[in-house]
Parts: C-alpha cells; structure tokens; sequence
C-alpha cells in the first residue's frame, strides 16, 4: 500500500490526499476502511491503494497508517 498525508477535507464527505508529488488523490468517504470520515483530520498519514475513478486517479481502501 502507498501511503500520504490528507491535504483537505470537506464537509461533503470527501478529500485529497498528499502523495509527495505534483498530484493529489481524491478520496470519498465510501473508500475508507477501519475509520469514519469524522475521525479523519488534515496532516494525518494514511495508507491507500491508487485507483481510477471517473475523473481520474485517486485513493481507495484509505486507512490511518
């Protein structure tokens, strides 16, 4: 699993995830295992997969590192 930092988070129940790159991963809070979306904060370390989604890259299977 990768892992990066949370950049941002919403109110609408998504955010992006830092990988240490030019880009951010986009994640939604249906791909989060093991922790809800409100236990989440920015600057936290999360482990992820890389996955396609319908606007490109972004994280699946997030998780606290």
């Amino acid at each position: 699993m990768a892992e990066g930092t949370i950049k941002k988070l919403t109110d609408k129940g998504f955010g992006f995830i830092s990988t240490g790159g030019d880009k951010d991963l986009f994640f939604h809070s249906s791909s989060l295992q093991g922790v809800r979306f409100d236990e989440l904060h920015e600057g936290q370390r999360v482990a992820f997969t890389e996955g396609r989604g319908p606007k490109g890259p972004c994280a699946e299977n997030v998780k606290p590192a």
